[in-house]
This record gives structure tokens, sequence and C-alpha cells, in this order.
């Protein structure tokens, strides 16, 4: 059913949450996994504009991407990783797409009303702009 999963990280503690379900489920139907993580600060932004070099923040998410797939992988999953830059959203939406992933997973923090206006909601927003079925893991 599942070829390739998109698995969205925060590089945070939802990620705990998330994964293991990513996991069982590439391994339950043979997928591989495509660990994303989408760099949003200011360099990451304006990286390509202004010709900037990768911050602190940037490599250590890739070290982070890394991680997680060698722990992935010694349980005999195929896994790859990519550090996005820019929009959340729009990234892991245009990624799934170019990627050839069939289902992406993410985690969902539970915001309220008040908390979705300030934050945004990066769930809200690739449902509203992708046609790759969803799975949403709501963060311990």
């Amino acid at each position: 059913m599942y070829r390739k999963i998109l698995v969205a990280l925060e590089n945070g503690r939802a990620d705990a949450t998330l994964l293991p379900h990513a996991a069982t489920l590439a391994k339950t139907v043979g997928a591989e996994l495509l660990l994303l993580h989408v760099a949003d600060g200011w360099a990451a932004r304006n990286f390509e504009q202004l010709k900037l070099a990768e911050s602190e923040e940037m490599r250590a998410d890739r070290d982070y991407l890394e991680q997680t797939a060698s722990g992935l992988r010694q349980q005999d999953l195929k896994v790859e990783t990519l550090l996005a830059l820019g929009n959340p959203p729009a990234e892991i939406v245009k990624i799934a797409v170019s990627s050839g992933c069939d289902l992406i997973a993410l985690a969902s923090h539970g915001h309220k009303l008040i908390g979705d206006l300030i934050h945004g909601s990066t769930i809200d927003k690739v449902r509203h702009e992708t046609r790759v079925p969803l799975l949403v893991v709501r963060a311990e």
C-alpha cells in the first residue's frame, strides 16, 4: 500500500512519539522512510539568496537526522534523510510530491484555537495543500 513515507521531524520531543508509529508502519508494509526536517530560521530562509554559510543550527539538524536514521537502519529499515530550508508546510508538500512519497507522517501538538492563531498549524496548512494522505500522531 505505502512504498515511501515522508516523516516530518521537528528535532524535538514530538519526534519520539511519531517515529515509532512511522517505523512500525514501514516495517509492516515494507516501505522506506524519508526523514525530513525543514530548517526555518533566518539563516535557513535566506540561505540561497544571500549565499550564507550553513548555520550551527542547520548542522545540528543534519546531525540529528543522520543519528535518527542510523537508529532506524539498525532496525533493518531503508531510510533516507533530507534537510530542507524555508517554510515547513510548503517544503513538506513539495518534497512529498517530488520524492514520490505516498504518505506524510506528522506529529500534532494539539494546539487550541489561540495557539493555532499565534503559531499557525503546519498540519492544517499541509492538509489543505496536498493530495498525499496524512498520518497524524498526537505528540505526548
